[in-house]
């Protein structure tokens, strides 16, 4: 089932806060709900704009290719790396298990570049 803006920012939000040492607030503006893993960002829920409700996250490069190939509400990431983060907007093929893995796939990769630059 596709989700609603609210309803994917919600799986986002509840995916994110049921993972280990995350913390998150909004240390760049009112607006960004940031998500971070030891220090590291890997999700950021847009609210500024009850039009745009998307989420942010990291992705391995093929992959964000391929997902923005595949829906035309995914797009590359607001704010960040265009190669490595994409943002998520509802839209067909949208769906809550969708969400949850991209959440997961963010928050593995943001683990795994502790210490490196770049990304």
């Amino acid at each position: 089932m596709t989700l609603s803006g609210a309803q994917l920012q919600q799986t986002a939000r509840d995916t994110a806060a049921s993972l280990a040492h995350v913390s998150h607030g909004r240390p760049f503006t009112p607006h960004l709900d940031v998500w971070k893993v030891h220090d590291k960002v890997f999700l950021i829920v847009t609210e500024d704009d009850p039009q745009l409700q998307i989420i942010t996250v990291k992705v391995d490069p093929h992959h964000g290719d391929a997902l923005r190939r595949d829906h035309d509400s995914i797009t590359a990431g607001h704010y960040l790396d265009k190669n490595h983060w994409i943002s998520v907007g509802a839209g067909p093929g949208v769906t809550k298990r969708l969400v949850e893995d991209l959440v997961h796939g963010s928050y593995e990769l943001a683990q795994g570049h502790q210490g490196k630059s770049g990304s």
